[in-house]
């Protein structure tokens, strides 16, 4: 048995099934979290007399195009990384380089969480839109934690297997 390669599987697993219940979360109860970005939006709650308030978008076509393209990185990710845990889970005791083959879809979704809550929330919602200023709309700590918990699976499923 290849527990190692079966570890990274179910990790990815969880990875997929974090993301698949936070975009699915954000479809059930729209209106919460869409709240959140129309505020990062609007930098309605980042300090007073900020020079950066041109930045402010004060569209609502455009806050509801920015959540759903938020809520299709996060159900992709999610989609992909469950699909690449089945595909490591089936190459779990082939030889070394199907397995690696096989990780290519999990790095994939992996990836794009990375690229969903870092880009997406530390880049642009944090620091085009000034989030971190925000007391009541801030996501930087969440967003970091989700970062760190996907950047540690990649990296772990990234490392050659041994067993």
């Amino acid at each position: 048995m290849k527990t190692a390669r079966l570890s990274k599987a179910f990790l990815v697993l969880l990875i997929g099934l974090f993301g698949v219940l936070v975009a699915v979360n954000n479809v059930f109860d729209y209106e919460s979290n869409f709240n959140f970005v129309q505020h990062v939006m609007l930098m309605d709650t980042t300090f007073p007399g900020n020079d950066l308030m041109w930045r402010s978008i004060s569209s609502p076509i455009v806050h509801h195009a920015a959540y759903w393209l938020i809520i299709a990185g996060e159900m992709l990710t999610g989609v992909l990384c469950i699909v690449g845990s089945a595909a490591l889970a089936k190459a779990s005791d082939q030889p070394r380089d199907i397995f690696i083959k096989a990780k290519r879809t999990a790095i994939l979704g992996l990836t794009l969480g990375i690229f969903v809550w870092f880009f997406g929330f530390m880049t642009v919602a944090a620091e085009w839109f000034l989030m971190w200023q925000s007391q009541q709309w801030n996501g930087v700590q969440a967003a970091f934690r989700f970062i760190m918990c996907i950047s540690v699976v990649l990296l772990y499923l990234s490392q050659n297997d041994s067993d």
